[in-house]
Protein backbone atom coordinates (compact mmCIF):
# COMPACT_ATOMS: atom_id res chain seq x y z
CA UNK A 1 0.00 0.00 0.00
CA UNK A 2 1.24 3.51 -0.81
CA UNK A 3 2.18 5.90 1.95
CA UNK A 4 0.03 8.99 2.44
CA UNK A 5 1.42 12.28 3.72
CA UNK A 6 0.61 12.81 7.39
CA UNK A 7 -1.59 15.82 8.10
CA UNK A 8 -0.77 17.85 11.21
CA UNK A 9 -3.41 19.89 12.97
CA UNK A 10 -0.84 22.59 13.76
CA UNK A 11 -0.40 23.11 10.00
CA UNK A 12 -3.96 22.50 8.79
CA UNK A 13 -6.24 25.43 7.97
CA UNK A 14 -9.21 23.95 9.81
CA UNK A 15 -10.67 26.69 12.04
CA UNK A 16 -13.25 24.89 14.16
CA UNK A 17 -15.94 26.76 16.07
CA UNK A 18 -17.40 25.97 19.48
CA UNK A 19 -20.58 27.99 18.96
CA UNK A 20 -23.27 27.10 16.43
CA UNK A 21 -23.54 29.71 13.63
CA UNK A 22 -26.84 31.57 13.84
CA UNK A 23 -27.18 32.06 10.06
CA UNK A 24 -27.34 28.33 9.22
CA UNK A 25 -30.66 26.47 9.32
CA UNK A 26 -29.95 22.71 9.17
CA UNK A 27 -27.51 20.27 10.77
CA UNK A 28 -25.20 19.85 7.78
CA UNK A 29 -24.69 23.58 7.31
CA UNK A 30 -24.10 24.15 11.02
CA UNK A 31 -21.67 21.25 11.38
CA UNK A 32 -19.71 21.91 8.19
CA UNK A 33 -19.14 25.51 9.30
CA UNK A 34 -18.28 24.51 12.88
CA UNK A 35 -15.94 21.75 11.67
CA UNK A 36 -13.93 24.24 9.58
CA UNK A 37 -14.93 22.76 6.22
CA UNK A 38 -16.92 25.58 4.62
CA UNK A 39 -17.52 29.30 5.09
CA UNK A 40 -20.47 31.33 3.88
CA UNK A 41 -19.49 34.18 1.54
CA UNK A 42 -22.99 35.44 0.70
CA UNK A 43 -26.50 34.04 0.48
CA UNK A 44 -26.18 30.67 -1.27
CA UNK A 45 -22.43 31.04 -1.89
CA UNK A 46 -19.78 29.07 0.03
CA UNK A 47 -16.01 28.73 0.19
CA UNK A 48 -14.68 25.20 0.70
CA UNK A 49 -11.76 25.02 3.14
CA UNK A 50 -9.04 22.32 2.97
CA UNK A 51 -10.94 19.62 4.90
CA UNK A 52 -14.09 20.26 2.86
CA UNK A 53 -12.03 20.08 -0.32
CA UNK A 54 -10.64 16.70 0.70
CA UNK A 55 -14.19 15.37 0.98
CA UNK A 56 -15.18 16.93 -2.35
CA UNK A 57 -12.17 15.35 -4.06
CA UNK A 58 -13.05 11.92 -2.69
CA UNK A 59 -16.61 12.21 -3.94
CA UNK A 60 -15.38 13.41 -7.33
CA UNK A 61 -12.92 10.52 -7.56
CA UNK A 62 -15.64 7.99 -6.85
CA UNK A 63 -17.88 9.61 -9.46
CA UNK A 64 -15.06 9.71 -12.04
CA UNK A 65 -14.11 6.10 -11.51
CA UNK A 66 -17.69 4.94 -11.98
CA UNK A 67 -18.28 7.15 -15.01
CA UNK A 68 -15.05 6.01 -16.66
CA UNK A 69 -15.79 2.34 -15.97
CA UNK A 70 -19.32 2.71 -17.42
CA UNK A 71 -18.30 3.93 -20.88
CA UNK A 72 -18.50 7.69 -20.21
CA UNK A 73 -15.69 10.06 -21.17
CA UNK A 74 -14.78 13.28 -19.37
CA UNK A 75 -14.85 16.73 -20.97
CA UNK A 76 -15.08 20.22 -19.48
CA UNK A 77 -17.69 22.65 -20.80
CA UNK A 78 -17.82 26.37 -20.02
CA UNK A 79 -19.59 27.77 -16.98
CA UNK A 80 -20.70 30.82 -19.01
CA UNK A 81 -23.01 29.90 -21.90
CA UNK A 82 -24.06 31.67 -25.08
CA UNK A 83 -27.71 32.77 -25.08
CA UNK A 84 -27.99 31.77 -28.75
CA UNK A 85 -27.74 28.07 -27.80
CA UNK A 86 -30.68 28.47 -25.44
CA UNK A 87 -32.67 30.29 -28.10
CA UNK A 88 -32.11 27.38 -30.45
CA UNK A 89 -33.50 24.92 -27.89
CA UNK A 90 -36.42 27.24 -27.11
CA UNK A 91 -35.53 27.56 -23.43
CA UNK A 92 -34.03 31.08 -23.25
CA UNK A 93 -37.40 32.70 -22.64
CA UNK A 94 -38.98 29.95 -20.56
CA UNK A 95 -36.33 28.69 -18.13
CA UNK A 96 -37.32 31.22 -15.48
CA UNK A 97 -35.77 33.64 -13.02
CA UNK A 98 -33.34 31.03 -11.72
CA UNK A 99 -31.20 31.65 -14.82
CA UNK A 100 -28.63 34.40 -14.21
CA UNK A 101 -28.40 36.37 -17.47
CA UNK A 102 -25.59 38.80 -18.35
CA UNK A 103 -24.32 40.87 -21.27
CA UNK A 104 -20.69 41.34 -22.29
CA UNK A 105 -19.05 44.62 -23.42
CA UNK A 106 -20.10 43.93 -27.02
CA UNK A 107 -23.77 43.51 -26.16
CA UNK A 108 -23.75 39.70 -26.52
CA UNK A 109 -26.02 37.84 -24.12
CA UNK A 110 -24.88 34.96 -21.93
CA UNK A 111 -25.99 33.04 -18.85
CA UNK A 112 -24.30 31.35 -15.94
CA UNK A 113 -24.93 27.70 -16.73
CA UNK A 114 -27.74 26.14 -14.69
CA UNK A 115 -27.38 22.94 -16.77
CA UNK A 116 -25.58 21.93 -19.98
CA UNK A 117 -28.00 20.19 -22.37
CA UNK A 118 -27.66 22.94 -24.97
CA UNK A 119 -23.86 23.14 -24.82
CA UNK A 120 -23.31 19.39 -25.12
CA UNK A 121 -25.79 19.06 -28.00
CA UNK A 122 -24.07 21.88 -29.88
CA UNK A 123 -20.69 20.25 -29.19
CA UNK A 124 -21.49 16.91 -30.82
CA UNK A 125 -23.91 17.84 -33.59
CA UNK A 126 -21.23 18.42 -36.24
CA UNK A 127 -18.83 15.73 -35.05
CA UNK A 128 -20.95 12.64 -34.36
CA UNK A 129 -22.18 12.26 -37.90
CA UNK A 130 -22.93 8.57 -38.39
CA UNK A 131 -24.72 5.76 -36.59
CA UNK A 132 -21.27 4.16 -36.55
CA UNK A 133 -20.15 6.90 -34.12
CA UNK A 134 -22.82 5.91 -31.61
CA UNK A 135 -23.34 5.39 -28.75
CA UNK A 136 -21.35 8.09 -26.96
CA UNK A 137 -21.55 9.33 -23.39
CA UNK A 138 -19.75 12.52 -22.31
CA UNK A 139 -19.61 13.96 -18.81
CA UNK A 140 -18.03 16.79 -16.90
CA UNK A 141 -17.74 18.01 -13.31
CA UNK A 142 -18.43 21.73 -13.29
CA UNK A 143 -19.96 24.62 -11.39
CA UNK A 144 -23.65 25.33 -11.88
CA UNK A 145 -25.51 28.49 -10.92
CA UNK A 146 -29.22 28.83 -10.23
CA UNK A 147 -30.44 32.09 -8.78
CA UNK A 148 -32.63 30.61 -6.06
CA UNK A 149 -35.24 33.04 -4.75
CA UNK A 150 -34.55 31.90 -1.18
CA UNK A 151 -31.25 30.01 -0.86
CA UNK A 152 -31.42 27.88 2.27
CA UNK A 153 -30.36 24.59 3.81
CA UNK A 154 -26.67 25.35 3.28
CA UNK A 155 -25.20 23.33 0.41
CA UNK A 156 -28.51 21.58 -0.24
CA UNK A 157 -30.08 24.64 -1.85
CA UNK A 158 -27.28 27.02 -2.67
CA UNK A 159 -27.04 29.24 -5.73
CA UNK A 160 -23.61 28.01 -6.86
CA UNK A 161 -22.89 24.29 -6.64
CA UNK A 162 -20.69 21.56 -8.07
CA UNK A 163 -22.35 18.96 -10.25
CA UNK A 164 -21.41 16.05 -12.46
CA UNK A 165 -23.61 15.82 -15.52
CA UNK A 166 -23.35 13.21 -18.25
CA UNK A 167 -25.13 13.10 -21.61
CA UNK A 168 -25.61 10.02 -23.75
CA UNK A 169 -26.23 9.98 -27.52
CA UNK A 170 -27.82 6.96 -29.15
CA UNK A 171 -29.38 6.02 -32.46
CA UNK A 172 -32.69 4.76 -31.07
CA UNK A 173 -34.74 4.07 -27.95
CA UNK A 174 -33.18 0.65 -27.45
CA UNK A 175 -29.75 2.27 -27.34
CA UNK A 176 -31.01 4.87 -24.88
CA UNK A 177 -32.36 2.11 -22.65
CA UNK A 178 -28.92 0.48 -22.61
CA UNK A 179 -27.13 3.77 -21.84
CA UNK A 180 -29.66 4.58 -19.13
CA UNK A 181 -29.15 1.16 -17.54
CA UNK A 182 -25.37 1.68 -17.52
CA UNK A 183 -25.70 5.04 -15.78
CA UNK A 184 -28.21 3.65 -13.30
CA UNK A 185 -25.74 0.94 -12.36
CA UNK A 186 -22.98 3.54 -12.02
CA UNK A 187 -25.15 5.64 -9.71
CA UNK A 188 -25.97 2.65 -7.54
CA UNK A 189 -22.22 2.01 -7.21
CA UNK A 190 -21.48 5.66 -6.41
CA UNK A 191 -24.03 5.80 -3.60
CA UNK A 192 -22.94 2.49 -2.12
CA UNK A 193 -19.25 3.37 -2.33
CA UNK A 194 -19.97 6.58 -0.48
CA UNK A 195 -21.37 4.42 2.34
CA UNK A 196 -24.83 5.99 2.40
CA UNK A 197 -28.32 4.55 2.93
CA UNK A 198 -30.43 5.41 -0.09
CA UNK A 199 -33.40 4.56 -2.28
CA UNK A 200 -33.92 4.88 -6.04
CA UNK A 201 -37.35 6.39 -6.64
CA UNK A 202 -39.56 7.14 -9.61
CA UNK A 203 -39.40 10.85 -10.39
CA UNK A 204 -40.95 13.67 -12.39
CA UNK A 205 -38.81 14.97 -15.28
CA UNK A 206 -39.48 18.62 -14.36
CA UNK A 207 -37.89 21.41 -16.46
CA UNK A 208 -35.30 19.04 -17.95
CA UNK A 209 -38.05 17.11 -19.73
CA UNK A 210 -38.05 13.66 -21.26
CA UNK A 211 -40.00 10.43 -21.00
CA UNK A 212 -38.73 8.89 -17.78
CA UNK A 213 -36.62 9.64 -14.74
CA UNK A 214 -35.41 8.24 -11.42
CA UNK A 215 -33.94 10.00 -8.40
CA UNK A 216 -31.28 8.71 -6.02
CA UNK A 217 -32.39 9.72 -2.53
CA UNK A 218 -30.14 9.65 0.53
CA UNK A 219 -32.31 8.86 3.54
CA UNK A 220 -32.27 11.57 6.21
CA UNK A 221 -34.81 12.86 8.71
CA UNK A 222 -34.39 16.39 7.36
CA UNK A 223 -34.86 15.39 3.72
CA UNK A 224 -36.97 17.71 1.57
CA UNK A 225 -38.88 14.85 -0.06
CA UNK A 226 -40.98 12.11 1.48
CA UNK A 227 -40.66 8.70 -0.15
CA UNK A 228 -42.51 5.42 0.16
CA UNK A 229 -40.51 2.23 -0.17
CA UNK A 230 -40.69 -1.51 0.32
CA UNK A 231 -38.14 -4.18 1.16
CA UNK A 232 -38.75 -5.68 -2.31
CA UNK A 233 -37.00 -2.65 -3.85
CA UNK A 234 -40.01 -0.56 -4.87
CA UNK A 235 -39.65 3.14 -4.04
CA UNK A 236 -41.26 6.38 -5.18
CA UNK A 237 -41.92 9.92 -4.05
CA UNK A 238 -45.19 9.92 -2.07
CA UNK A 239 -46.76 12.12 -4.74
CA UNK A 240 -46.06 9.51 -7.42
CA UNK A 241 -46.15 6.35 -5.28
CA UNK A 242 -48.79 3.68 -5.78
CA UNK A 243 -50.21 1.55 -3.00
CA UNK A 244 -53.38 0.18 -1.52
CA UNK A 245 -55.02 1.61 1.59
CA UNK A 246 -56.76 -0.63 4.13
CA UNK A 247 -60.00 0.98 5.31
CA UNK A 248 -61.94 -0.73 8.10
CA UNK A 249 -65.70 -1.24 8.35
CA UNK A 250 -67.99 0.52 10.82
CA UNK A 251 -70.63 -2.02 11.92
CA UNK A 252 -74.14 -0.88 10.93
CA UNK A 253 -77.12 -2.89 9.68
CA UNK A 254 -78.58 -0.10 7.56
CA UNK A 255 -78.06 3.57 6.79
CA UNK A 256 -78.79 5.82 9.78
CA UNK A 257 -78.64 9.60 9.96
CA UNK A 258 -76.77 10.67 13.10
CA UNK A 259 -76.71 14.14 14.63
CA UNK A 260 -73.07 15.23 14.95
CA UNK A 261 -73.18 18.80 16.30
CA UNK A 262 -69.88 20.67 15.92
CA UNK A 263 -68.24 17.78 14.05
CA UNK A 264 -66.47 18.93 10.88
CA UNK A 265 -63.21 16.95 10.71
CA UNK A 266 -62.43 13.25 10.44
CA UNK A 267 -60.65 13.32 13.81
CA UNK A 268 -63.75 14.84 15.44
CA UNK A 269 -66.02 12.32 13.71
CA UNK A 270 -63.92 9.33 14.77
CA UNK A 271 -63.87 10.61 18.36
CA UNK A 272 -67.63 11.19 18.32
CA UNK A 273 -68.37 7.67 17.00
CA UNK A 274 -65.60 6.03 19.08
CA UNK A 275 -64.10 4.38 16.01
CA UNK A 276 -60.85 4.42 14.10
CA UNK A 277 -60.37 7.11 11.44
CA UNK A 278 -59.92 4.32 8.86
CA UNK A 279 -63.59 3.38 9.42
CA UNK A 280 -64.73 6.79 8.17
CA UNK A 281 -64.65 8.27 4.67
CA UNK A 282 -63.10 11.64 3.84
CA UNK A 283 -64.50 13.93 1.12
CA UNK A 284 -62.74 16.45 -1.12
CA UNK A 285 -64.36 18.65 -3.78
CA UNK A 286 -63.11 19.93 -7.13
CA UNK A 287 -64.03 20.50 -10.75
CA UNK A 288 -62.78 19.13 -14.05
CA UNK A 289 -61.66 20.94 -17.20
CA UNK A 290 -65.27 21.34 -18.35
CA UNK A 291 -66.44 22.77 -15.04
CA UNK A 292 -68.23 19.65 -13.80
CA UNK A 293 -68.17 19.44 -9.99
CA UNK A 294 -66.73 16.27 -8.47
CA UNK A 295 -66.64 15.02 -4.90
CA UNK A 296 -63.77 12.62 -4.19
CA UNK A 297 -63.83 10.04 -1.40
CA UNK A 298 -60.88 8.33 0.31
CA UNK A 299 -60.47 6.36 3.56
CA UNK A 300 -60.63 8.72 6.53
CA UNK A 301 -57.05 8.03 7.64
CA UNK A 302 -55.68 9.17 4.24
CA UNK A 303 -55.41 12.43 2.33
CA UNK A 304 -56.41 13.03 -1.28
CA UNK A 305 -53.46 13.12 -3.67
CA UNK A 306 -54.25 16.00 -6.02
CA UNK A 307 -51.74 14.79 -8.61
CA UNK A 308 -53.51 11.43 -8.80
CA UNK A 309 -56.87 13.22 -8.89
CA UNK A 310 -55.74 15.22 -11.93
CA UNK A 311 -54.60 12.00 -13.61
CA UNK A 312 -58.00 10.39 -13.00
CA UNK A 313 -60.12 13.46 -13.77
CA UNK A 314 -58.90 15.67 -16.63
CA UNK A 315 -58.07 19.21 -15.55
CA UNK A 316 -59.05 18.59 -11.94
CA UNK A 317 -58.58 21.48 -9.52
CA UNK A 318 -59.95 21.98 -5.97
CA UNK A 319 -63.00 24.14 -5.32
CA UNK A 320 -62.71 27.29 -3.24
CA UNK A 321 -65.02 27.71 -0.25
CA UNK A 322 -67.09 30.13 -2.32
CA UNK A 323 -67.36 27.66 -5.21
CA UNK A 324 -68.39 24.91 -2.80
CA UNK A 325 -71.20 27.08 -1.45
CA UNK A 326 -72.32 28.01 -4.98
CA UNK A 327 -72.40 24.29 -5.90
CA UNK A 328 -74.57 23.41 -2.91
CA UNK A 329 -71.85 21.52 -1.07
CA UNK A 330 -71.58 21.63 2.72
CA UNK A 331 -67.96 21.90 3.85
CA UNK A 332 -67.18 19.39 6.61
CA UNK A 333 -70.33 17.32 5.94
CA UNK A 334 -70.06 16.12 2.32
CA UNK A 335 -71.16 12.61 1.47
CA UNK A 336 -72.26 10.56 -1.56
CA UNK A 337 -75.94 10.37 -0.49
CA UNK A 338 -78.09 13.30 -1.58
CA UNK A 339 -75.52 15.36 -3.44
CA UNK A 340 -76.82 18.20 -5.62
CA UNK A 341 -77.85 17.25 -9.17
CA UNK A 342 -74.98 17.10 -11.65
CA UNK A 343 -72.29 16.49 -9.06
CA UNK A 344 -70.20 13.42 -9.91
CA UNK A 345 -68.56 10.99 -7.48
CA UNK A 346 -65.05 9.49 -7.63
CA UNK A 347 -63.65 7.18 -4.98
CA UNK A 348 -60.40 5.46 -4.16
CA UNK A 349 -60.42 1.84 -5.28
CA UNK A 350 -59.81 0.59 -1.74
CA UNK A 351 -63.31 1.75 -0.75
CA UNK A 352 -64.87 -0.67 -3.25
CA UNK A 353 -64.29 -3.36 -0.63
CA UNK A 354 -66.20 -1.43 2.06
CA UNK A 355 -69.92 -2.27 1.81
CA UNK A 356 -71.15 0.53 4.12
CA UNK A 357 -69.58 3.96 4.62
CA UNK A 358 -69.49 6.55 7.41
CA UNK A 359 -69.92 9.83 5.54
CA UNK A 360 -71.28 13.34 5.73
CA UNK A 361 -75.03 13.79 5.20
CA UNK A 362 -74.65 16.97 3.11
CA UNK A 363 -76.21 18.82 6.03
CA UNK A 364 -74.29 20.70 8.67
CA UNK A 365 -74.23 18.79 11.94
CA UNK A 366 -75.26 15.42 10.51
CA UNK A 367 -73.53 12.29 9.18
CA UNK A 368 -74.66 8.93 7.85
CA UNK A 369 -73.41 5.63 9.24
CA UNK A 370 -73.93 2.46 7.21
CA UNK A 371 -74.47 4.19 3.83
CA UNK A 372 -74.49 1.18 1.51
CA UNK A 373 -72.51 1.19 -1.71
CA UNK A 374 -74.77 0.26 -4.65
CA UNK A 375 -77.94 0.74 -2.62
CA UNK A 376 -77.87 4.20 -1.09
CA UNK A 377 -75.42 5.66 -3.62
CA UNK A 378 -73.22 4.76 -6.60
CA UNK A 379 -69.76 5.83 -7.69
CA UNK A 380 -69.14 7.28 -11.16
CA UNK A 381 -65.38 6.68 -11.28
CA UNK A 382 -63.00 4.46 -9.32
CA UNK A 383 -59.26 4.94 -9.23
CA UNK A 384 -56.17 5.60 -7.14
CA UNK A 385 -56.76 8.81 -5.19
CA UNK A 386 -54.98 8.34 -1.85
CA UNK A 387 -51.77 9.94 -0.77
CA UNK A 388 -49.60 7.05 0.41
CA UNK A 389 -49.55 6.32 4.15
CA UNK A 390 -47.30 4.02 6.16
CA UNK A 391 -48.62 0.45 6.06
CA UNK A 392 -50.35 0.68 2.68
CA UNK A 393 -49.69 -2.35 0.49
CA UNK A 394 -46.77 -2.25 -1.95
CA UNK A 395 -48.00 -2.33 -5.59
CA UNK A 396 -45.25 -4.82 -6.49
CA UNK A 397 -45.27 -7.42 -3.73
CA UNK A 398 -48.17 -6.47 -1.45
CA UNK A 399 -46.07 -6.05 1.69
CA UNK A 400 -46.49 -2.94 3.89
CA UNK A 401 -44.87 0.23 2.60
CA UNK A 402 -42.59 2.31 4.81
CA UNK A 403 -42.15 6.06 4.68
CA UNK A 404 -38.91 8.01 4.97
CA UNK A 405 -37.55 11.41 4.08
CA UNK A 406 -34.85 11.73 1.46
CA UNK A 407 -32.39 14.17 -0.07
CA UNK A 408 -31.95 13.94 -3.83
CA UNK A 409 -28.28 13.56 -4.77
CA UNK A 410 -28.65 12.24 -8.31
CA UNK A 411 -31.21 12.05 -11.07
CA UNK A 412 -31.21 10.25 -14.40
CA UNK A 413 -33.41 11.13 -17.38
CA UNK A 414 -34.45 9.68 -20.69
CA UNK A 415 -34.49 12.88 -22.74
CA UNK A 416 -35.32 11.31 -26.10
CA UNK A 417 -35.13 13.86 -28.93
CA UNK A 418 -36.30 16.92 -26.93
CA UNK A 419 -33.04 18.85 -27.44
CA UNK A 420 -31.59 17.21 -30.53
CA UNK A 421 -34.76 17.82 -32.56
CA UNK A 422 -35.05 21.44 -31.36
CA UNK A 423 -31.40 22.16 -32.19
CA UNK A 424 -31.33 20.13 -35.42
CA UNK A 425 -28.63 17.80 -34.06
CA UNK A 426 -28.77 14.75 -36.30
CA UNK A 427 -26.73 11.77 -37.48
CA UNK A 428 -26.81 9.69 -40.65
CA UNK A 429 -28.80 6.53 -39.93
CA UNK A 430 -27.99 3.15 -41.47
CA UNK A 431 -30.75 3.66 -44.05
CA UNK A 432 -29.16 6.94 -45.19
CA UNK A 433 -31.68 9.29 -43.57
CA UNK A 434 -30.90 12.06 -41.09
CA UNK A 435 -32.32 11.39 -37.62
CA UNK A 436 -32.08 13.30 -34.34
CA UNK A 437 -29.93 11.83 -31.56
CA UNK A 438 -31.82 9.98 -28.84
CA UNK A 439 -30.39 11.47 -25.67
CA UNK A 440 -30.11 10.72 -21.97
CA UNK A 441 -29.05 13.04 -19.14
CA UNK A 442 -27.50 11.98 -15.83
CA UNK A 443 -26.85 14.47 -13.02
CA UNK A 444 -25.02 13.97 -9.74
CA UNK A 445 -24.76 16.70 -7.10
CA UNK A 446 -21.17 16.57 -5.85
CA UNK A 447 -21.35 19.37 -3.28
CA UNK A 448 -24.95 18.42 -2.49
CA UNK A 449 -24.01 14.82 -1.70
CA UNK A 450 -21.37 16.07 0.74
CA UNK A 451 -24.10 17.86 2.69
CA UNK A 452 -26.50 14.92 2.35
CA UNK A 453 -23.88 12.63 3.89
CA UNK A 454 -23.65 14.91 6.93
CA UNK A 455 -27.44 15.10 7.23
CA UNK A 456 -27.55 11.31 7.40
CA UNK A 457 -24.36 10.77 9.39
CA UNK A 458 -24.11 12.98 12.47
CA UNK A 459 -24.97 13.13 16.15
CA UNK A 460 -25.06 15.82 18.83
CA UNK A 461 -21.25 15.90 18.94
CA UNK A 462 -20.55 16.35 15.25
CA UNK A 463 -20.10 14.62 11.90
CA UNK A 464 -19.71 10.84 11.50
CA UNK A 465 -18.09 10.53 8.07
CA UNK A 466 -18.31 7.25 6.17
CA UNK A 467 -14.68 6.18 5.75
CA UNK A 468 -14.77 6.38 1.93
CA UNK A 469 -15.38 10.14 1.89
CA UNK A 470 -13.87 11.27 5.21
CA UNK A 471 -11.22 14.03 5.02
CA UNK A 472 -8.84 11.46 6.55
CA UNK A 473 -9.38 7.97 7.90
CA UNK A 474 -7.69 8.06 11.30
CA UNK A 475 -6.59 10.72 13.78
CA UNK A 476 -3.77 10.11 16.24
CA UNK A 477 -4.37 12.06 19.45
CA UNK A 478 -1.40 12.40 21.84
CA UNK A 479 -2.73 13.59 25.20
CA UNK A 480 0.46 15.44 26.20
CA UNK A 481 2.54 17.07 23.52
CA UNK A 482 6.07 17.73 24.72
CA UNK A 483 6.09 14.59 26.86
CA UNK A 484 9.21 12.56 26.11
CA UNK A 485 7.18 9.34 25.97
CA UNK A 486 3.85 10.36 24.41
CA UNK A 487 4.97 12.70 21.60
CA UNK A 488 7.61 10.38 20.04
CA UNK A 489 5.21 7.42 20.31
CA UNK A 490 2.46 9.40 18.57
CA UNK A 491 4.76 10.42 15.71
CA UNK A 492 6.03 6.87 15.33
CA UNK A 493 2.52 5.44 15.31
CA UNK A 494 1.32 8.00 12.78
CA UNK A 495 4.23 7.03 10.50
CA UNK A 496 3.42 3.35 10.94
CA UNK A 497 -0.24 3.89 10.01
CA UNK A 498 0.72 6.00 6.99
CA UNK A 499 3.19 3.30 5.87
CA UNK A 500 0.29 0.84 6.06
CA UNK A 501 -1.61 2.98 3.58
CA UNK A 502 -4.02 4.84 5.87
CA UNK A 503 -4.78 8.55 5.61
CA UNK A 504 -3.54 9.90 8.92
CA UNK A 505 -3.85 13.19 10.76
CA UNK A 506 -2.06 13.82 14.04
CA UNK A 507 -3.46 16.33 16.51
CA UNK A 508 -0.11 17.78 17.54
CA UNK A 509 -1.60 20.93 19.07
CA UNK A 510 -0.61 21.87 22.60
CA UNK A 511 -4.18 21.76 23.89
CA UNK A 512 -6.28 20.09 26.56
CA UNK A 513 -7.39 16.51 25.96
CA UNK A 514 -11.05 17.50 26.15
CA UNK A 515 -10.56 20.12 23.42
CA UNK A 516 -8.89 17.57 21.13
CA UNK A 517 -11.61 14.96 21.75
CA UNK A 518 -14.35 17.51 21.01
CA UNK A 519 -12.69 18.58 17.76
CA UNK A 520 -12.12 14.96 16.70
CA UNK A 521 -15.82 14.20 17.18
CA UNK A 522 -16.90 17.45 15.53
CA UNK A 523 -14.75 16.94 12.42
CA UNK A 524 -15.78 13.30 12.30
CA UNK A 525 -12.56 11.35 11.70
CA UNK A 526 -13.82 7.72 11.37
CA UNK A 527 -11.19 6.29 13.76
CA UNK A 528 -9.44 7.92 16.70
CA UNK A 529 -6.24 6.52 18.25
CA UNK A 530 -5.56 8.06 21.67
CA UNK A 531 -2.10 7.91 23.32
CA UNK A 532 -1.66 8.64 27.02
CA UNK A 533 1.32 8.18 29.31
CA UNK A 534 -0.36 5.57 31.51
CA UNK A 535 -1.47 3.42 28.60
CA UNK A 536 1.87 3.62 26.81
CA UNK A 537 3.68 2.39 29.93
CA UNK A 538 1.49 -0.72 29.60
CA UNK A 539 2.16 -0.95 25.85
CA UNK A 540 -1.40 0.14 24.97
CA UNK A 541 -3.36 2.88 23.23
CA UNK A 542 -7.11 3.43 22.96
CA UNK A 543 -8.92 3.05 19.65
CA UNK A 544 -12.34 4.63 19.15
CA UNK A 545 -14.62 4.15 16.18
CA UNK A 546 -16.46 7.46 15.79
CA UNK A 547 -19.75 5.83 14.85
CA UNK A 548 -19.84 3.86 18.11
CA UNK A 549 -18.10 6.17 20.55
CA UNK A 550 -16.49 3.56 22.80
CA UNK A 551 -12.73 3.60 23.41
CA UNK A 552 -11.15 0.14 23.35
CA UNK A 553 -7.63 -0.62 24.68
CA UNK A 554 -5.37 -2.05 21.97
CA UNK A 555 -1.77 -3.26 22.18
CA UNK A 556 0.66 -1.06 20.24
CA UNK A 557 1.62 -3.96 17.98
CA UNK A 558 -2.04 -4.50 17.06
CA UNK A 559 -3.04 -0.91 16.23
CA UNK A 560 -2.73 -1.25 12.44
CA UNK A 561 -5.00 -4.29 12.41
CA UNK A 562 -7.43 -2.63 14.83
CA UNK A 563 -7.68 0.48 12.63
CA UNK A 564 -8.21 -1.63 9.51
CA UNK A 565 -10.97 -3.56 11.24
CA UNK A 566 -12.63 -0.38 12.53
CA UNK A 567 -12.66 1.17 9.05
CA UNK A 568 -14.33 -1.90 7.55
CA UNK A 569 -17.00 -2.16 10.28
Amino acid sequence: MSKHAILRMTKLYAPTLKETPSDQDIASAKLLVRAGMIRKEASGLYTFLPLGMRVLHKIQNIVREEMDSHEAQEVLMPFVQDAELWRRSGRWGVYGDEMMRLTDRHGNEFCLGPTHEEVITDLVQNELRSYKDLPRNLYHIQLKFRDERRPRFGLLRSREFIMKDAYSFDADEAGLDASYALMRDAYVNITERMGLRYRVVEADTGEIGGSGSEEFMVLADTGEAEIAYCECGYAADVEAASGKAHPTVYAADSMEKVATPGVHTIAELAEFLKCDESATVKAFSGKDAEGTVWVLFVPGDHEVNELKASQLISGFEPLTDEEMQESGLVKGSMGPVGLPAGVKIAADSSLAEVPAWVVGANEDGFHYVGAKLGHDFTVDTWGELCEIAEGDSCPVCGKPLELARGIEVGQIFKLGTKYSAAMDATYMAEDGTEKPFVMGCYGWGVSRSLAAAVEQCHDEDGIIWPAAIAPAEVVVIPLSMGDDLVEPAANELAEKLAEAGFEVVIDDRDARAGFKFADADLIGWPVQVVLGKRGLKNGEVEVKRRAEGEKVPVALDDVVDAVAKALKA
